[in-house]
């Protein structure tokens, strides 16, 4: 078909993207627009469906040096729309109740990244937890994966029971959240370009789960010690580690496979739908340190940094899976990524 009579059918849709700016001007919401009703997520979802098409209709406009007078018309659309879309709104209790345990938790759950950073983490860090643990079957894999000298050093580090002395833990609880939380950053900055992204989730993946392995052993010196610092806040940090991946592998998602749109206008809404995930990344990070520095250096019974284990366990799977189980039909269409995973490798 003739672009310019494509463009010409395409009209009525540019009107009604326009009446819902006029509404999300005046009122903040998309409440009535268009002739057609549309409240909360519905109309945001219409909002946004429409913003996607105005965007493509000004590329071929553009492409096709179609009559100026209409090329302006759509600039002035599509950027009146990207206003709307991505300004800063007036704080609101309601709203942010909202965000966080309805939308946030229903799109890191409906990311296919967030998903594939998850298995290729903890589904190596338990293969390498295994074959680090088992010397007969898997001989010298733990000094291959990790090195003899620091695995030496980990059964040093770890000799002395823990006591609770400042002196002797706050340093060790500071290298520990430097040390996870650099994982958990150079995976987001990696995610940019997807493969770095992985190589170093994947590294890291096995290289943690050889040391517990390895720490497991019954013949290693300062095992249970080890499982005493870590088993408290391990659920926090690994967890973390996994969302820093994803958010930072939907960033190279979007800007490798567009749906569509513009490489620019396709990197911003994938570091849209990426903020919520690296937010609820720094805060699994902040309760990992909180942990870290207080509870599983301390000389509390083994039994009670246990149940502190189940019971955040049990609080990032309520987060995560109940509450992200997807429930709205009409939200899980507007935070759907616009292209998988898999299109983008």
């Amino acid at each position: 078909m003739n672009p310019a009579k494509l463009l010409e059918k395409r009209r009525d849709q540019w009107s009604e993207l326009e009446s819902l700016c006029d509404a999300m001007e005046s009122r903040g919401q998309t409440d009535k627009a268009g002739g057609a009703h549309h409240q909360g997520a519905e109309g945001i979802a219409r909002f946004s469906t429409l913003y996607r098409s105005a965007c493509a209709d000004l590329a071929l406009a553009d492409a096709y040096q179609l009559p100026p007078g209409t090329v302006t018309y759509l600039h002035r659309l599509v950027a009146r729309s990207h206003n709307q879309l991505y300004r800063a709104n007036k704080f609101e209790p309601n709203r942010w109740t909202d965000v966080l345990f309805r939308e946030a938790p229903q799109q890191i759950f409906a990311d296919a990244c967030v998903r594939w950073a998850a298995v290729i983490f903890f589904g190596l860090f338990a293969m390498s937890l295994f074959l680090g643990r088992n010397e007969n079957m898997f001989p010298d894999f733990a000094q291959r994966m990790v090195g003899t000298q620091q695995l030496e050093q980990m059964e040093e580090m770890y000799e002395q029971p823990l006591n609770g002395s400042l002196d002797h833990y706050v340093q060790m609880s500071g290298f520990y959240i430097q040390h996870n939380t650099g994982i958990g950053l150079s995976c987001f900055a990696s995610g940019i370009l997807i493969i770095p992204c992985l190589f170093n989730l994947a590294y890291n993946a096995v290289v943690l789960g050889t040391v517990f392995g390895y720490m497991a052993r019954p013949d290693v010196t300062g095992g249970d010690n080890f499982y005493h610092f870590v088993t408290a806040h391990g659920p926090f940090e690994l967890t973390a580690i996994v969302l820093a991946a994803g958010a930072g592998l939907r960033l190279g998602v979007g800007l490798f496979s567009t749906g569509g749109l513009t490489r620019i206008e396709s990197l911003r809404e994938s570091a849209m739908k990426a903020v919520p995930v690296m937010a609820a990344s720094a805060m699994l990070f902040i309760g990992a340190a909180f942990t870290e520095g207080f509870l599983s250096p301390s000389p509390a019974p083994y039994v009670i940094k246990a149940m502190w284990a189940v019971l955040s366990s049990g609080l990032i799977s309520f987060y995560f899976v109940v509450l992200g189980f997807p429930r709205d039909e009409t939200l899980l269409k507007r935070i759907e990524p616009a292209g998988e995973f898999s299109d983008a490798t």
